[in-house]
């Protein structure tokens, strides 16, 4: 290819009588435009660690963690049953920890799940470093009219370590979730668009009203005390998410979605409502946004820690008998059968998101194939940072290679995360406090 010869991606051919007619993607134009299939990470996250009975209470069938192995192959346990169709398309690793995790106050652990947060003994809500997604994000968002994806059960950041996302910046500032699937559809899908050029136009002035906003909150900034210095970083955080979304649908208002059927999703559904209604309509726009690749990056965080939010109630709704932050500290044979069966409820939601990721096809095989999800808690028992449950589905088009239990004693997350990001062919050196990729694992070709 000459180099010096590059055709804009949205160029027209002109033809008789004014009509014009799209160029199909063309070497010329660049490999940003010219990327092979997508490859994309989704990180599902959910409170208060997993189900792991303890011994005395003979119930190890319903532990999260697989119980045993048979000729090489794992037994799921009761509570995550609902994979076992997708056995080929998943594994657990388990003996995970962030050498963070144990030194710092055990309810920051949703905050350091995605970042490893490496420095020692942190104070809650100032201390963070770059969410893996985010980081993904940095390396794909010129493939894709979003960056990223953010959701979560709550929407917004939170506050200080129970925070209400799993996203954190580049500069470790956390990233506003949104949760209301119809504010997430027309930012996602919206194409009822009378003119290309109002569009556009409206898009440049939200951009330079973000400007403007962003420069007074700025000049506010430095007469703040530290308080009020860490909420107005939040804030300006937020805008620059908001101006990084404008410029990217800017630059793809030309390009056509693909045509997807949206029959199936039901955009009033609310959290406050039916908690597999809500999560199922949450993971078919997750879904759909992939098999469009409108972002390659997801985060979603299913539960607050420490009781805090909505879904705190879902086990009550469910008809268990406590709620879910109550529920993780039972330490009777009741107590802990009732939190398996939530982990079991949201087993079920996560097979729901394979099917449809199954369902999608790419040109080389379903989406699954070319999606890495990430499930887990920052926690495994009652505010214990080590043994993190651990599962990753999909990503066989990345040399993935399933239907295992993995585990080599202590291991540091962060070489997880590494090995995600080799997968998915960004090649960093180190991710916070990685000392390399997994060997002998899940993923063979890091």
């Amino acid at each position: 290819m000459n180099t010096s010869f590059r055709i804009d991606r949205r160029a027209f051919l002109k033809g008789l009588g004014g009509v014009s007619l799209a160029l199909p993607i063309l070497d010329a134009m660049g490999a940003d435009v010219t990327d092979k299939i997508p490859r994309r990470f989704c990180a599902i996250y959910t409170a208060n660690g997993m189900s792991l009975p303890q011994a005395g209470h003979k119930i190890d069938e319903w532990s999260w963690f697989p119980r045993a192995e048979n000729k090489g192959e794992f037994v799921f346990g009761k509570s995550t049953e609902p994979l076992a169709p997708f056995r080929k398309q998943l594994s657990f690793l388990g003996g995970l920890y962030h050498p963070s995790g144990p030194k710092s106050d055990p309810h920051v652990c949703s905050d350091m799940w995605l970042t490893g947060a490496p420095l020692h003994n942190p104070k809650p809500g100032t201390y963070n470093s770059v969410g893996l997604d985010q980081v993904v994000a940095l390396h794909t968002k010129q493939f894709c009219r979003q960056p990223s994806l953010v959701l979560s059960i709550d929407a917004g950041t939170g506050f200080l370590s129970r925070t209400g996302t799993i996203s954190y910046s580049l500069e470790g500032r956390p990233i506003p979730a949104e949760n209301n699937p119809r504010r997430i559809f027309d930012r996602l899908f919206r194409g009822d668009r009378a003119s290309l050029k109002a569009e556009r136009d409206k898009l440049k002035q939200r951009i330079k009203l973000v400007d403007a906003v962003a420069q007074n909150a700025r000049a506010l900034h430095r007469r703040l005390g530290k308080s009020d210095r860490e909420r107005m970083d939040q804030y300006l955080t937020s805008l620059d998410e908001v101006e990084a979304r404008l410029i990217a649908s800017e630059r793809w208002i030309d390009v056509p979605l693909k045509k997807q059927d949206y029959s199936h999703l039901n955009l009033n559904a609310t959290n406050e409502g039916e908690p597999a209604e809500f999560y199922r309509n949450m993971f078919d726009l997750i879904a759909l946004a992939f098999d469009a690749d409108i972002t390659r990056s997801v985060a979603f965080m299913l539960n607050r820690e420490d009781g805090m939010g909505i879904s705190d109630t879902f086990p009550l709704k469910l008809g268990l008998s406590r709620t879910h932050h109550n529920l993780s500290h039972a330490t009777d044979k009741n107590g802990q059968m009732e939190f398996a069966k939530y982990d079991l409820f949201l087993s079920k939601q996560l097979a729901h998101f394979f099917d449809r990721l199954t369902r999608y096809k790419d040109r080389d095989g379903s989406v699954l194939d070319n999606t890495i999800v990430l499930f887990g808690s920052g926690a495994s028992t009652t505010h214990n940072s080590r043994n993190l449950p651990t599962l990753i589905a999909g990503g066989s088009a990345m040399g993935l290679q399933h239907g295992t239990y993995w585990r080599n004693g202590e291991t540091r997350m962060s070489n997880v995360y590494l090995s995600i990001l080799r997968s998915l062919g960004i090649e960093k050196d180190s991710f916070a406090d990685s000392t390399g990729t997994l060997s002998k694992s899940i993923f063979r070709r890091v």
